[in-house]
């Protein structure tokens, strides 16, 4: 794993919209810009403590829009789908371990460690070395960024 720096498309559009964004009461979380077969697609990921809804994604579709459209950022067609980070999101960013320390999150590795593939812990930090966690026990472990597939939030559902 490795933390994600934004290709050039995506710091633009995330320069572009972070006004937007924080004008609107909305974390914006993550901006993605990828290709899916022939098509492209521009994903920005929003949040806030409450949570989003369907209603916020549509009210920050409008003003993301019409900005993309007014400084025409991205040379080819695209489409644009802005939705929730949700619940068990993915930490790629620095700023997401600093913001998500103390939850709990779910670990999973590239090979086994110590005879598991994955492992639900508590984030203390994270950080160019590697990721730290508190298991049960209190006990502490960083494991380094080259042994971790991915870090997602964890949520158990009953």
């Amino acid at each position: 794993m490795k933390f994600k720096k934004f290709g050039g498309t995506e710091q633009k559009v995330y320069d572009l919209i972070k006004p937007i964004t924080d004008d609107l009461g909305y974390y914006l979380w993550d901006v993605c810009y990828e290709k899916e077969g022939a098509m492209w697609y521009l994903r920005v990921f929003i949040d806030q403590d409450e949570g989003i809804g369907i209603e916020d994604c549509e009210r920050a579709t409008a003003p993301i829009n019409q900005i993309l459209d007014e400084k025409d950022p991205i040379p080819q067609s695209y489409m644009l789908e802005v939705g929730s980070a949700g619940l068990e999101r993915e930490l790629v960013k620095e700023e997401h371990f600093e913001v998500c320390q103390g939850d709990t999150v779910r670990i999973r590795f590239i090979r086994s460690i110590d005879g598991e593939k994955e492992i639900v812990a508590e984030l203390v930090s994270a950080d160019r070395d590697g990721v730290t966690v508190k298991n049960e026990a209190g006990e502490e472990k960083k494991y380094p960024l080259a042994d971790i597939a991915f870090v997602k939030l964890y949520m158990e559902f009953e």
